[in-house]
C-alpha cells in the first residue's frame, strides 16, 4: 500500500468567523511546499486550540484523502477549500476501509502509526454552516484518521506513505468507525477493537465503557 502526500498543511490557532461565530481554531491549515520536521506531537509550525480533543501523541497527525473531496463538493455544493478538514496530510488513496489500527507507515522520512479514526467535531460544522455535518460525516464513514509518530522524521508534498507493517489485529478504520457510532452494544466487536494493541488512550477508554455497558 502506498499513497502520495498531495497536500501538506499546517496553522497555529487563530480566531475564524464562520458564518457569523466567532472561535479560537486551528481548523483553517495552509498548504505549504516546506520539508518539515514530524515530532512525536506532531509538525513544526503547526497547533490546535482544543487540547482536550485534539492534538497529543496519539493524535499527532491527521490524515484525509482527497478521493472524498468529490462525494463532499456534492453533497455540500461548494469546492473545498484546502485540508476543508484540517488535515495535515492530504492524501491520495489509504480510505477508511483499507487501513488498519496499528498499521505502520514510512512517511518521507518519519514512521508513524494509525491510532484512531479522526471524530468530527463542532468546529467543522461551524466552518461549513451545517448543524448535520458531523452526522454526515459519521454516517459517510469518510471520517480520516490519525497518527502517532514511531520515529520522528522530515516531511514533503509529494513524499510517500509506504505501508511497512500490518497490524495483525484486522481493525480496518471503518470497522472502528461502525461500532463507535453504530454498534456501541455489539460486545463482540467492541473486544475485537480492544484487541488492537495501538488503539489510542481515549478510545480504548471509551470501548471500555461500552463493554462496561454490555456486561450490565
Amino acid at each position: 500500500m502506498i499513497a502520495t502526500v498531495e497536500s501538506l498543511n499546517i496553522g497555529i490557532p487563530k480566531k475564524e468567523v464562520f458564518h457569523g461565530k466567532e472561535v479560537m481554531t486551528g481548523i483553517c491549515k495552509t498548504p505549504v511546499s516546506l520539508h518539515l520536521h514530524l515530532t512525536k506531537t506532531g509538525f513544526e509550525g503547526d497547533g490546535v486550540a482544543d487540547l482536550k480533543h485534539h492534538g497529543g501523541a496519539d493524535k499527532a497527525v491527521c490524515v484525509y484523502s482527497i478521493n472524498h473531496n468529490p462525494y463532499w463538493e456534492d453533497a455540500l455544493g461548494i469546492k473545498l477549500p484546502p485540508a476543508p478538514f484540517g488535515e495535515n496530510l492530504s492524501v491520495s488513496e489509504l480510505l477508511e476501509d483499507a487501513v488498519c489500527i496499528g498499521d505502520i507507515f514510512l512517511a518521507g522520512t518519519a514512521l508513524v502509526q494509525v491510532s484512531q479514526p479522526r471524530q468530527p467535531c463542532k468546529t467543522v460544522a461551524l466552518r461549513y454552516g451545517r448543524d448535520d455535518m458531523v452526522k454526515l460525516i459519521v454516517n459517510s464513514g469518510r471520517t480520516g484518521f490519525y497518527l502517532r509518530v514511531l520515529e520522528e522524521g522530515v516531511v514533503w508534498k509529494g513524499a510517500q506513505l509506504i505501508l511497512k507493517a500490518r497490524d495483525s489485529s484486522n481493525i480496518t478504520v471503518s470497522f472502528a468507525n461502525h461500532i463507535y457510532h453504530h454498534q456501541k452494544s455489539n460486545c463482540e466487536a467492541i473486544k475485537e477493537i480492544l484487541a488492537a494493541q495501538a488503539l489510542s488512550g481515549s478510545w480504548r477508554q471509551s470501548f471500555q465503557k461500552m463493554l462496561e455497558g454490555c456486561k450490565r
